[in-house]
């Protein structure tokens, strides 16, 4: 199918007609809570707009909002407006919100995600793809086991050569827009040079499994646009206002593709914050949202700034922080709130003791023992840059009982028995679909070992049909006997039988899925299998036959699932939130920890290794989503040890804890724990100006709050202080930090550390010491932690 069925009703109007007109003087009750910047991006419908929307400022207001304005003042009719996400969590609150706005977004087929859309746009025009209209959306399981039958008839070494790498190479192709034939020499060394041939492999073979990945939604439908104008142009006639979300994130074929349809009535609104671009490394390009007055002249910019979530003194260190990019479009946050509680800044000996600090704050505010009222436990969220940091808060609370959930842990539907379901079922939908063929054909054991599959890929591929076909074959030759030769009989009957049914639609989908699950003999299976996990794998199998109610059939079903992997299953009862800083983006909490601020972890020595400044900067706006998630309280720590894969490591405050400004800021480390001041390590630099601005040579005044002092944690650092034989100084509010500290060593100076021996000092920088350690090597410590060798004794000159 080359055209819309329904092309007709497409067609945009020439000129207003009187109901338009009359609709346009109908009220609008949808602006009522707007500020002004918010109201002027939805006024503003014709053009290019470019919605500069800082974190908090209400960007889903003001977009469904225009969405609203769109209809109810009749500019638009609802199959005229594509509006895309990223993520079916947003573009059904998108279509929640619309909904309560106007009543109604019935006749809105052109509102979901970027991969959504472009399955249903491939579905119409699939054989220019060189595809069917029923063509499979495959997993990344499926496409890593593709890849390993292509790798291992190249006879190349997948030990050396992993398929995983194959797949990220591939992958970050098609997020570039570029076939096989397009991708660049410069790339061509990729995969030990053999990456492009590949490529065209793995492409050539989905075409014949009648299969898509998920970059092929994108990339076939880019190049349908490119070479065939005539659809291009239908499309670009249908989309009179296009709309996007989140637009820091898209890709070059994202991009490529929204630049394409937009050529046609420039009536393109696109919403974003170059400032929380935080998705590089999965092929985001920030470009995209910076050069937007570039790429649609005359576009009319309006910048969100009013913020509805955070507090000054929050705002105020988010945007100290993100000051330090220079490839940003700039914006300043505001808020109307109430100054609230400065951001808290604390330092710890290790990761382990900051771990227990944090889980004995949250018991504290759970109690409301903070002076404050008591916060539930699901108003609390830990945010680490790296997932090896949860295993330490894990192990503290599961030994303190403090309830916690992991975002972003297994998922529902990448559970085996669920995997092995749902190939059923796309069997079912499709008799093409090998990778399928491949899971199931054994499962529950039929006999048919690796010989038997062996032959049945032998016998597809003479005739160069599929497996289901391919077992056709061998089983009408009788190349195959025995058990296995009667079970695959009985499986091919089978799958012929339940396709009849979804051709027929003899059955509901729901009843066809039971009956499917019960004639493989696979429900039989678990109910026969006597480990302790058989009855929860029956449940799940209960749970993904009645999710299938929420659809109209077995095949959108199917793609819901390929597209989002969403396990949305709710939690019983209030737990703290513990996940990555990626996952927290466009999240909130009214109380946030940030714990592992130390330079090498955050940022990532890898990101900035890998991607130079442009990594460091990515890093940096990772740092104004972690602050800018919280509402009302925000704690950065580090530590000075860490254990990383079972090795200590020891490490310096972030840079990033050098931006803070200190009018903004409480330093709550422990007095004993660093043994009374310390320099640029210390919180700040006092290269900083709004550093400088702190009373004589010190800044961030010690804090002050009695609260600290009193409670739990901090008496149990002190211990932990006296058990490690630091200094206690009397007075907790005499500590400052002070960023003239000079180290008390020279160069040549023989000098003891703790943990790493003797050494001797290579070279001194303010109060950080380059020290070549006599079995350690050489590492960067601060002066606090290091001891004259004279003072030690037995010290071997």
């Amino acid at each position: 199918m080359s055209s819309f069925d329904e092309s007709e009703a497409f067609e945009a109007a020439a000129s207003p007609s009187l109901s338009q007109m009359a609709m346009a003087t109908r009220p609008t009750p949808y602006m009522d809570g707007l500020n002004p910047a918010q109201r002027a991006a939805v006024e503003q419908l014709g053009g290019p707009v470019l919605m500069l929307a800082g974190a908090g400022t209400g960007k889903t207001k003001a977009l469904t909002a225009r969405i609203a304005h769109l209809l109810n003042t009749g500019t638009a009719r609802p199959h005229e407006i594509l509006a895309v996400t990223f993520t079916n969590k947003a573009a059904r609150e998108m279509k929640d919100r619309v909904s309560h706005l106007i009543g109604q977004v019935e006749g809105m087929p052109w509102m979901g995600t970027f991969h959504s859309i472009c399955v249903k746009i491939l579905r119409r025009h699939a054989e220019l793809a060189g595809l069917k209209s029923n063509f499979t959306i495959l997993d990344s399981d499926d496409q890593l086991r593709l890849m390993k039958q292509l790798i291992a008839a190249a006879q190349i070494d997948d030990k050396r050569w992993p398929a995983r790498q194959l797949a990220s190479i591939i992958d970050g192709w098609k997020n570039r827009a570029w076939t096989p034939g397009q991708v660049p020499a410069s790339e061509a060394g990729a995969y030990d040079h053999k990456g492009v041939e590949l490529y065209g492999q793995y492409q050539r073979r989905l075409r014949e499994l009648n299969a898509a990945d998920f970059g092929d939604l994108l990339l076939h439908v880019v190049t349908i646009f490119q070479e065939h104008s005539e659809v291009l142009a239908q499309y670009q006639r249908f989309f009179r206002y296009i709309l996007v979300d989140e637009y820091q994130d898209t890709n070059v074929a994202q991009y490529l593709w929204l630049r394409l349809l937009a050529q046609g009535h420039q009536n393109i609104c696109c919403v974003g914050d170059d400032d929380q671009s935080i998705y590089g490394w999965r092929g985001a390009e920030v470009g995209n949202i910076l050069r937007f007055e570039t790429d649609f002249p005359g576009a009319h910019v309006v910048r969100l700034e009013q913020n509805y979530r955070s507090t000054p003194h929050i705002l105020a260190a988010a945007s100290a922080v993100i000051d330090g990019n220079k490839g940003r479009l700039g914006k300043t946050l505001w808020t109307e709130k109430e100054e609230g509680e400065k951001l808290r800044l604390i330092g710890h000996w290790d990761g382990e003791e900051e771990a227990r600090w944090i889980g004995e704050e949250i018991e504290a505010a759970q109690c409301g023992t903070r002076g404050q009222a008591a916060f539930d436990l699901d108003r609390m969220a830990i945010l680490v840059r790296a997932s090896h940091q949860m295993r330490a808060f894990e192990d503290r609370f599961l030994t303190i009982g403090l309830p916690y959930r992991v975002i972003g842990g297994p998922r529902f539907y990448e559970r085996m028995e669920i995997r092995d379901a749902m190939a059923y079922f796309r069997l079912a939908v499709s008799t093409d679909d090998d990778l399928a063929f491949e899971r199931i054909v054994n499962t529950p054991k039929r006999g048919l070992g690796d010989k038997a599959q062996q032959k049945i890929q032998t016998a597809a591929r003479s005739n160069g049909v599929s497996l289901v076909e391919g077992a056709r074959i061998l089983l009408a030759a009788k190349d195959l006997g025995g058990k296995g030769a009667v079970e695959l009989a009985r499986l091919i009957d089978g799958i012929d039988r339940w396709h009849a049914q979804i051709r027929q639609q003899a059955d509901t989908h729901v009843e066809l899925a039971e009956i499917i699950l019960d004639e493989s003999g696979y429900t039989t299976h678990w109910q026969n299998d006597k480990t302790p996990e058989a009855p929860g794998r029956l449940e799940n199998l209960k749970e993904l036959v009645k999710a299938l109610e929420g659809f109209e059939n077995l095949q959108g079903f199917l793609e819901h699932v390929s597209l989002i992997m969403d396990n949305e299953q709710q939690s019983d009862g209030a737990k703290v939130s513990i996940m990555t800083l990626h996952a927290a983006k466009g999240l909130e909490f009214p109380m946030v920890f940030l714990p592992g601020w130390e330079d090498g972890l955050f940022p990532s020595q890898r990101s900035m290794d890998e991607s130079g400044l442009k990594g460091l900067e990515e890093e940096r706006r990772l740092a104004y989503v972690g602050i800018t998630r919280a509402e009302e309280i925000c704690t950065i720590s580090f530590a000075a040890n860490r254990r990383v894969y079972g090795q200590w490591q020891s490490a310096l405050p972030s840079r990033f804890i050098d931006e803070l400004p200190s009018a903004h800021v409480d330093v709550l480390t422990p007095p004993g724990l660093y043994g009374g001041s310390f320099g640029a390590a210390g919180m700040a630099s006092s290269a900083n100006p709004a550093v400088q601005e702190a009373a004589g040579s010190t800044i961030f005044e010690r804090a002050s709050k009695a609260d600290v002092y009193n409670s739990p944690g901090w008496r149990r650092l002190q211990e932990r202080s006296s058990q490690r034989g630091m200094r206690q100084p009397a007075q907790a509010s005499h500590m400052t930090i002070d960023m003239t500290a000079v180290s008390a060593f020279c160069v040549g100076d023989r000098v003891f550390h703790q943990k790493f021996g003797y050494g001797e000092v290579l070279t001194i920088e303010g109060d950080k010491l380059d020290i070549e350690f006599d079995k350690a090597g050489s590492k960067k410590v601060v002066a606090q932690y290091i001891q004259s060798a004279d003072t030690v004794g037995d010290a071997p000159f």
